[in-house]
């Protein structure tokens, strides 16, 4: 008596198919999981055999094998108890006519995932949107899940998603006596939960105007100054003015979010640029990804948003290199004994620091005590190939009295973002792909859409010669410029635009 059901895994954040084979024979009676099942799979004997015992059906007193296929690819999780439940009640009925039979063999169009707790209930998992992603590729039309994750894996679309909540609803479902209703897409244009606004910034106008840039081009910032300037109250706010996230966005951002356990039923789909803020004692393997089975970390959450490290120099020097690879690549390569996986990492960087250990160099106050000795070192905790990764580095100045008691509002988030809308929009014109910002742009798109005048050569040759400017840091100022340029609606880069990216290299916090 044999059954095959179709199930699936995640490696990485990507799907892939996997067949429950149950075979049921004569012998003494047992139950193996065979295709390389790790311990929790293996724990599934339990809960599969439980679950089938509680919820009224008999547990065949036969030899139970099951081959996890393919055999060769290492299983992981608990999202293999429901089909292997449902295989091995599909060969128990096998040789029964049927009448008798719990059910028969599930069609080749279906396909099942989920965990079981020992009463028959079906338990959410982990990665349900990039199962589902790949059971839509692989030609299944009809995919049965736990009920928590169905809103999730209905946004891969094309697939017929079941919500299942226990195990006696599945059968009745499987054997025609009462339908499951599919779940419905969710509906993501009706969730609006922004709170934070740039009109709450008083003052800080040359600050606004940089990260309008950086949002406008998908520029990595570093602001720096003094307790209270405001740096962490614009970065939090940096993702209100940012373009509205595609549907393709979000689907690789909940990819992550899902396997790294993040979703939730009331909010199935990461509909938002996501924001992440690590706390400087985060380990590398914590900003990177990693673990014995590997699971994203905070540069691959922050995917398609911002990942904001505060108090820059106080992160361990081995945790900011980690950086290095991920900012110029869009992705972090994790490999372990097991294997490799590579996550997706596109972010927009926002680092904010001190100019010096106490934090007062420059402040009004003359409240500062460092030495340029410790103010140096205080900086030099920052490496040069980190530092040549920023485009913009501004200066954030304490604000005056008369600035704080205004209560005349700054400038809306709403009112920015429509500027940075129009300039995003000139880029995917003229890269003609919708995911491509000037910050990311290549050598061949530099030389055709950033060439300079004349004067704007001379302008360059300038910088490049008395601030000691990388190729890098060269081709960075490019984009700036080119940014600029474009929330100006200008087609060409001018004098005027170059000046501007380039002030934003000139300023040398370094210097104590």
């Amino acid at each position: 008596m044999f059954a095959s059901v179709k199930s699936f895994g995640v490696d990485g954040i990507g799907g892939y198919p996997v067949t429950v084979e149950v075979n049921s024979s004569n012998g003494l009676p047992s139950f193996e999981i065979v295709g390389l099942p790790d311990a929790a799979v293996k724990e599934s004997r339990e809960r599969v055999r439980a679950a089938i015992k509680n919820c009224g059906y008999s547990f065949p007193p036969s030899r139970l094998t099951v081959n996890l296929a393919p055999a060769d690819k290492r299983k992981v999780g608990t999202v293999y108890d429901l089909p292997i439940l449902v295989g091995i009640l599909a060969a128990q009925g096998s040789a029964r006519s049927k009448a008798e039979r719990v059910i028969g063999i599930p069609d080749d169009d279906m396909a099942f995932l989920g965990e079981l707790s020992l009463d028959g209930e079906v338990r959410p998992i982990l990665g349900a949107l990039p199962m589902a992603i790949a059971a839509r590729r692989s030609g299944v039309k009809h995919l049965f899940l736990p009920a928590e994750n169905a809103s999730e894996a209905a946004f891969a679309d094309q697939v017929n998603v079941y919500p299942v909540s226990n195990v006696r609803e599945l059968i009745a479902h499987l054997r025609g006596e009462e339908s499951i209703t599919p779940a419905a897409e969710p509906d993501v244009s009706a969730w609006d939960d922004t709170v934070l606004d740039f009109a709450d910034v008083k003052g800080q106008e040359n600050i606004k105007r940089a990260f309008e840039i950086a949002a406008a081009g998908g520029h990595n910032i570093l602001v720096v100054g003094s307790p209270g300037a405001g740096k962490s109250m614009m970065a939090k706010r940096l993702p209100t003015i940012m373009p509205d996230m595609s549907r393709e966005e979000m689907i690789s951002c909940t990819e992550i979010y899902s396997v790294a356990g993040l979703t939730s039923r009331a909010h199935p789909v990461i509909a938002s640029r996501p924001f992440r803020a690590p706390h400087h004692t985060v380990s590398a393997a914590g900003l990177a990804g990693g673990g014995s089975v590997p699971r994203p970390g905070e540069i691959s959450l922050a995917h398609n948003g911002v990942l904001f490290l505060d108090e820059l120099p106080e992160f361990r020097s081995d945790v900011l290199e980690v950086l290095r690879q991920p900012l110029e690549d869009g992705e972090v390569t994790v490999s372990r004994v097991s294997g490799t996986v590579k996550y997706p990492s596109r972010f927009m960087l926002v680092c904010a620091m001190n100019p010096c250990k106490c934090g007062w160099f420059g402040h009004p106050s003359g409240r500062c005590k460092c030495s340029p000795l410790d103010i140096r070192r205080y900086h030099s905790r920052i490496s040069g190939p980190l530092l040549d990764r920023i485009d913009l580095i501004v200066q954030v100045p304490s604000l005056e009295f008369e600035e704080l008691r205004s209560r005349k509002p700054g400038e809306s988030s709403a009112s920015i973002k429509k500027r940075v809308d129009a300039a995003r929009a000139v880029q995917r014109k003229r890269y003609g792909d919708s995911s491509l910002c000037n910050a990311a742009i290549g050598p061949k798109e530099l030389r055709t859409f950033c060439a300079l005048s004349p004067s704007c050569e001379e302008l360059m040759h300038m910088a490049f010669d008395t601030m000691g400017l990388t190729a890098r840091s060269y081709d960075r100022i490019l984009r700036v410029a080119r940014t600029i340029a474009d929330l100006a609606g200008e087609e060409k880069i001018s004098e005027e635009h170059l000046a501007e990216a380039i002030q934003y290299r000139t300023h040398d916090f370094r210097e104590g």
